[in-house]
């Protein structure tokens, strides 16, 4: 079997199909290390993006603000630190979840924080877009971890994996939506009777004959002179049709017991299909953060829920042995405003937060600011230190075009088919880490 793959795999690149590698690895990877993703699957890294859907009120986090009736939990003199983050005291405020103080002190020395972006506009769904795609005029750019996946392993089954808020895929990968944890069972057992283990529709020998006459099938196609579409289309059924052996990999990985929380589920299926090697890249997400009306009780329910989610996967990730290979970013689409209003509540802001950990990642670390009426302070691009007179607002495109190169594939060609408007002078070079 081996050895025909091995035939296939060179059919496919004689045929400039592609199909042996992500089109990125492909540049860069020898033919006995191609041959091995494709029996092993994508082995990283693995890019997980947390959305706090609905606007997080960064005061009650990273971004404390204990004076100007800005909040009404805390004041000035109650904000704590852990190595050089300043973050809001919520452990006497919460019932359930984690507190910033545990979060911070627990991943504080990994863990980047960019105060004072500018977001531009305050309206949910631009707001959502911009945030995910780093472009707030196009309704064509893909969010950030459909790119990777579409860079570094489109050909992975379940490449690009969300669970809502703006998860555009700029045609270049397929989304996929898998809400529970049974879903990816039978997903991972389909040739299995209702997702059971031990009732097959055919036995073993009957699916092997079926796997290497389809093989077969598809080597006789492509050695055929064919119109472009043609191969591509023949390409993407083959996939189709031996993806479901891919899938199986997953099954060592699914808990026996799904979890409660509505993160937690979402972690499990995506740690699960990092670790089988058919993901790439996660979009997780909750929602109800627009807190309207009273906003102290609604961001105190969330916002601990929220980091509560984060820690679970990064520990199950540990415990899978992949926390190495995350790069995690965590955001939502807008902030709360500096006031409340006659409900008690906080409406749009449009200055935000963002933060970030993981591999290749410099914790312990603070850019940006926004002062003590919540307004950004400029920052300068080539150090990240805050300059007020002459440095720049930082935007989305900016965090994107970091983030891009941070990963590798800022030369990849879907990245140039999706360029950010960023002049060379504003280039974050030492925003995702000093050393470059």
């Amino acid at each position: 079997m081996m050895g025909s793959r091995r035939h296939f795999l060179r059919l496919c690149a004689g045929t400039g199909l592609g199909f042996a590698a992500p089109v990125g690895l492909s540049q860069v990877l020898g033919n006995s290390v191609q041959e091995q993703a494709a029996e092993s699957g994508y082995v990283g890294p693995y890019y997980v993006v947390f959305n706090a859907s609905g606007g997080w009120d960064t005061t009650y986090l990273m971004d404390p603000k204990g004076r100007n009736g800005i909040n009404r939990l805390y004041q000035d003199s109650d904000i704590l630190t852990a190595g050089n983050h300043r973050f809001a005291p919520t452990e006497k405020q919460i019932t359930a979840g984690m507190s910033n103080e545990d979060f911070f002190q627990k991943y504080g020395s990994e863990l980047l924080t960019l105060n004072g972006l500018d977001l531009s506009v305050n309206n949910h769904t631009p707001c959502a877009r911009y945030m995910a795609t780093g472009k707030l005029d196009s309704l064509a750019y893909p969010t950030f971890p459909a790119l990777a996946a579409a860079c570094l392993g489109s050909d992975a089954p379940l490449a690009f994996l969300t669970f809502g808020n703006y998860a555009a895929t700029g045609n270049l990968v397929p989304m996929s939506r898998v809400p529970y944890l049974q879903s990816l069972n039978l997903l991972a057992r389909a040739d299995y009777v209702e997702g059971s283990a031990t009732h097959q529709y055919s036995d073993s020998f009957v699916n092997d004959r079926i796997e290497r006459t389809l093989e077969s099938q598809f080597e006789a196609r492509v050695s055929q002179a064919r119109l472009p579409r043609v191969e591509r289309s023949q390409s993407m059924l083959y996939s189709a049709q031996t993806s479901s052996k891919a899938l199986q990999r997953v099954t060592p990985f699914i808990p026996k017991e799904p979890a409660r929380e509505r993160l937690w589920q979402q972690a499990d299926i995506a740690l699960a299909s990092f670790c089988a090697g058919v993901c790439v890249s996660a979009n997780l997400s909750i929602s109800q953060f627009d807190s309207h009306n009273n906003n102290d009780a609604d961001q105190m329910k969330l916002i601990p829920e929220f980091l509560a989610g984060i820690d679970y996967l990064l520990r199950r990730a540990e415990d899978l042995k992949i926390r190495e290979k995350l790069v995690v970013i965590i955001q939502s689409e807008m902030g709360r405003t500096p006031t409340y209003n006659n409900g008690n509540g906080k409406d749009h802001w449009s200055i935000g937060s963002i933060m970030f950990l993981g591999a290749g990642i410099e914790g312990n670390r603070v850019l940006g600011a926004t002062d003590d009426e919540q307004m950004l302070v400029p920052l300068n691009p080539v150090t990240c230190e805050l300059a007020p007179q002459d440095g720049i607002r930082i935007r989305p495109e900016h965090i994107h075009l970091a983030v891009r190169d941070h990963a590798g594939i800022s030369g990849h060609a879907f990245c140039r088919q999706f360029p950010l408007s960023v002049p060379p002078d504003e280039h974050l070079k030492t925003f995702l880490q000093t050393k470059m």
